[in-house]
């Protein structure tokens, strides 16, 4: 794998798919508003990969699911269930996400990858202990495809 950190917008990165931290909320998905990574989406590529979201239901911890991209030029985006049902992320759980965003991206054949910094928005994590684990647990995984690290330039 070829990893690198970058610094800018997740939206903005020369990819083949993005990742975006989802929840695994109690609530309906027609109810919830989405902020952070999600809120950006869905502004930039409209309702339907959220959409399409529903048909798998909750996420659990960790899982990883593949939707169209919407209005954005991505081929496809990986949701990853990060955030619990209360609203916070746990740092256990990024291997597993890792661990599942590559697999999905092995399965729809995507060559490269951005994903932020699982869980530091308003999972509340330290934005440099996410660094390290998802370094760590990214190296870890099998991967021929480029991947790009987004840190949010605020």
């Amino acid at each position: 794998m070829e990893l690198k950190i970058v610094h800018g917008d997740l939206l903005e990165q020369p990819v083949e798919a993005i990742v975006n931290a989802w929840n695994q909320n109690i609530l309906p998905s027609w109810l919830l508003r989405p902020h952070g990574v999600s809120g950006a989406i869905k502004r930039r590529a409209g309702p339907a990969p959220f959409r399409a979201l529903r048909r798998y239901g909750r996420l659990t911890s960790g899982q990883a699911v593949w939707t169209s991209a919407g209005r954005l030029s991505y081929r496809g985006i990986i949701h990853v269930a990060t955030i619990s049902p209360w609203g916070r992320a746990q740092a256990a759980m990024l291997p597993v996400a890792c661990a599942n965003i590559i697999a999905c991206a092995k399965q729809h054949a995507v060559a490269s990858l951005a994903l932020p910094l699982l869980g530091t928005g308003s999972g509340g994590l330290d934005r440099a202990t996410v660094r390290e684990l998802l370094i760590t647990a990214l190296q870890q995984q099998q991967y021929a495809g480029q991947v790009l690290l987004v840190e949010y330039a605020d």
